[in-house]
């Protein structure tokens, strides 16, 4: 009996879990049946009301307190409201991530998206080389990988699998359809993302949540903990390392644009610093995040003081507030 109690104890939250496919499928197609823009507002209405009763608030306000200290606390509770409203949008529209990127040159002004920095995707796709791309939990931030495809660059994204199975065997079949290759995070997978480079392939990352195993960088002027695994490749490779970034815009609109490559720091022996590597993406990510702060996941625990080395100083420097959350 008590082996059988230690077993149902162990597997109830997976067996909840497989429970929930029924109805999560269900929300699913009624997104579909919503079509776009009615699923993406009902999501973004739904999140931006029940968002602040659940625990994930908190987070979110202890986060923007982190990164503006000393600022109006109305202010911080319309970011964090917009936030919520983003990721209820976001969830909305993975029923639609197989027609949401009707991306088409030749009349951009009738279509759902805006794509700045095209050169360089066709650079990148051409120059025969390795490549490496950082991204945030901005807007949507699932498009650049379906951009990379649409165009086609050969692109390997990383992802972490959501907790719950029958999301993460949801979002697994959306992303199948709509990107290229696909590396879940987890134990050997470095090997896997490693092969991708050295085969001249580009990997893709999203490097904006904490990396327990992390090298130190600051971000709003704090230090945190960071994914090294992209600063270690750039180092190997020498290759090119670009920022991808989702911008929401009125009117179920986006802006996705691509940087130039980035001028990484390098030590003495002329190669390129993992540390420095990753403190100068981590600088474009908060620029990004500074120019539109309602459209970050701010729900993760992105400052850990408590899981820093020993000797880091955690002191921080007040930021002022950017001008405006949104993009017309």
């Amino acid at each position: 009996m008590l082996r059988l109690a230690l077993i149902l104890r162990r597997n109830l939250p997976r067996l909840a879990g497989l429970a929930t496919i029924p109805l999560i499928r269900a929300v699913f197609l009624l997104a579909r049946l919503l079509g776009t823009d009615r699923a993406s507002a009902a999501g973004g209405r739904l999140a931006r009301f029940v968002g602040p009763f659940l625990p994930s608030h908190r987070t979110a306000m202890a986060n923007l307190r982190a990164a503006y200290p000393g600022e109006d606390e109305a202010r911080l509770q319309a970011f964090a409201l917009e936030a919520w409203e983003n990721l209820g949008r976001t969830g909305a529209e993975y029923a639609h991530l197989d027609t949401i990127f009707d991306y088409d040159p030749a009349n951009a002004a009738t279509q759902r998206m805006e794509v700045r920095g095209l050169e360089q995707f066709y650079a990148i796709r051409d120059d025969g080389k390795p490549g490496l791309i950082f991204s945030a939990h901005l807007a949507n931030w699932e498009l650049p990988a379906i951009c990379a495809e649409k165009f086609g660059l050969e692109t390997t994204a990383v992802f972490r699998p959501p907790n719950n199975p029958a999301a993460a065997q949801l979002v697994q079949e959306v992303r199948r359809k709509t990107m290229g290759g696909l590396a879940a995070s987890g134990p050997g997978s470095v090997f896997a993302m490693q092969g991708v480079v050295e085969r001249g392939g580009h990997l893709g990352q999203l490097i904006d949540q904490h990396f327990t195993r992390g090298v130190v960088v600051r971000f709003f002027d704090r230090p945190v903990l960071v994914n090294p695994l992209l600063g270690k490749l750039a180092r190997h490779h020498d290759c090119p390392v670009h920022g991808a970034r989702v911008v929401r815009k009125a009117g179920g609109r986006f802006l996705l644009e691509l940087t130039p490559p980035l001028d990484l720091p390098r030590g003495p022996d002329g190669l390129i610093e993992v540390q420095g590597a990753m403190q100068a993406m981590t600088a474009v990510v908060e620029a990004w995040v500074r120019e539109h702060p309602g459209q970050w996941l701010w729900m993760h625990r992105r400052w850990r003081p408590a899981m820093l080395p020993k000797g880091t100083l955690p002191e921080a420097v007040p930021a002022p507030l950017p001008g405006g959350s949104r993009v017309d």
